[in-house]
């Protein structure tokens, strides 16, 4: 019998994406990858499928998310990169070997090898942090405003005001505590409506 996992938190940048594979860093911490198998499925749904992963390498995937997570961390807060981080992203870049492909809908895509392996996919995610942490890509990096997730998110909205890195998740939660904690203070106002 396969365990089941928690549901994976995709969104448009690779970079963060890969982040969000592990949540609630400020709470009870959810592990979006805990084996090497899923790691292999993230790759897949994110377009960079691999064959397989070993435990090591599933430990160079994990290094490598929080050292974009600390990078990025720093750079939405202003403040100097973490230069381990730093040397993490620049290793992992170095190391893989991928394909920049442009797509019939003018997108950049990665296109990994059928030999291609893990390192190969996590040099793909360290390029895309190193191009939204360089600040060469329209948006800003930002920290979600939930206290118990804190994830580092980048926004691409029209206004750079995001305040959470997944509405809904972390801000459908923020919502509904602050629903919850006015229907405590005023439990009259629900009623006010009936005749």
């Amino acid at each position: 019998m396969r365990a089941e996992f928690p549901d994976f938190r995709l969104g448009s940048v690779l970079a963060t994406s890969f982040t969000a594979t592990l949540t609630e860093r400020r709470g009870d911490a959810v592990e979006r990858i805990p084996t090497p198998q899923r790691l292999v499925d993230w790759l897949a749904v994110s377009g960079l499928a691999v064959d397989s992963c070993t435990a090591a390498q599933l430990d160079l995937a994990r290094e490598l998310r929080e050292a974009i997570h600390a990078a990025a961390t720093a750079a939405a807060i202003h403040e100097p990169l973490p230069a381990s981080a730093v040397h993490v992203i620049n290793d992992r870049s170095a190391q893989g070997r991928a394909a920049a492909i442009l797509t019939p809908e003018g997108n950049r895509r990665w296109r990994l090898s059928s030999a291609s392996c893990v390192e190969d996919a996590l040099g793909v995610i360290a390029a895309d942090a190193i191009s939204i942490i360089a600040g060469e890509r329209d948006g800003k990096l930002a920290l979600c405003a939930s206290p118990t997730c804190q994830a580092a998110f980048f926004d691409t909205s029209q206004s750079r005001t995001r305040k959470w890195c997944d509405m809904n998740t972390c801000g459908n939660r923020q919502k509904k505590a602050r629903f919850t904690a006015n229907q405590r203070k005023n439990p009259r106002s629900a009623d006010s409506s009936l005749p």
